[in-house]
């Protein structure tokens, strides 16, 4: 039973350092704010739950201790991480900041748009 813990805490904890990794690779390499905001938020988010559910279940298991901090810690992660990456997204979309010229198509620019031709007309 013991060798199935040892490989399930160094799969989390390997699997999260790869996720970290890619998140900042992501932030360094992508185009524009929106999409490394997106890199940061989600594969951070996702690599630092790994590496404290890799953390905890060391705890738990081999030294017999239940940390109910890091238990809190995942929970707040996961709640906190992708709300603020979303409001920091949409922050600097109205404060008008441009998108990567390529590939991408402002939805919102256009419903925007509808929606104050509508409001003028009535």
């Amino acid at each position: 039973m013991s060798v199935i813990i040892d490989f399930l805490i160094g799969f989390f904890i390997l699997v999260g350092s790869l996720f970290c990794l890619i998140a900042t690779i992501g932030v360094i390499r992508l185009p524009d704010v929106y999409t490394r905001n997106h890199a940061a938020s989600k594969a951070a988010t996702l690599g630092v739950m790994s590496i404290l559910l890799g953390t905890f279940l060391y705890f738990y298991a081999l030294e017999g201790h239940f940390n109910s901090r890091l238990i809190l810690g995942i929970v707040f992660l996961f709640m906190t991480s992708p709300i603020s990456g979303h409001l920091i997204n949409r922050a600097a979309y109205n404060s008008g900041v441009k998108l990567w010229d390529k590939s991408v198509r402002d939805d919102l620019k256009e419903y925007n748009k509808k929606v104050l031709e509508k409001s003028s007309v009535d």
